[in-house]
């Protein structure tokens, strides 16, 4: 039976390689490629992967955000981790100028 179909370029070009490799028409060989991928059972459906979840329990109140800062100062030097976690302070200006 004739049909017509497109076929990528580079995918046409080894098609006609493996069918001369082969020695085979290329009709033969994409018959035979057809014929094998439907053959073949699909492959099984994996089961969605579910990350599990676990309940860390309520916390405690009233949040102590010092103990958390005393913790974070530990973690790396003071002067980044007040810069990190410290309240944004106003910015100063004066009208004078700044005399050192």
């Amino acid at each position: 039976m004739r049909t017509t179909i497109d076929i990528d370029t580079h995918l046409l070009k080894r098609l006609r390689a493996e069918a001369h490799r082969r020695g085979v028409p290329l009709k033969e060989l994409l018959s035979g490629v057809l014929r094998r991928g439907l053959d073949e059972p699909l492959p099984a459906r994996r089961a969605r992967y579910r990350c599990p979840t676990y309940s860390m329990g309520t916390p405690a109140r009233p949040y102590d955000l010092d103990k958390a800062f005393a913790i974070a100062t530990g973690l790396g030097s003071a002067r980044s981790v007040a810069r990190r976690f410290a309240p944004p302070q106003p910015s100063i200006s004066s009208s004078a100028p700044h005399t050192s």
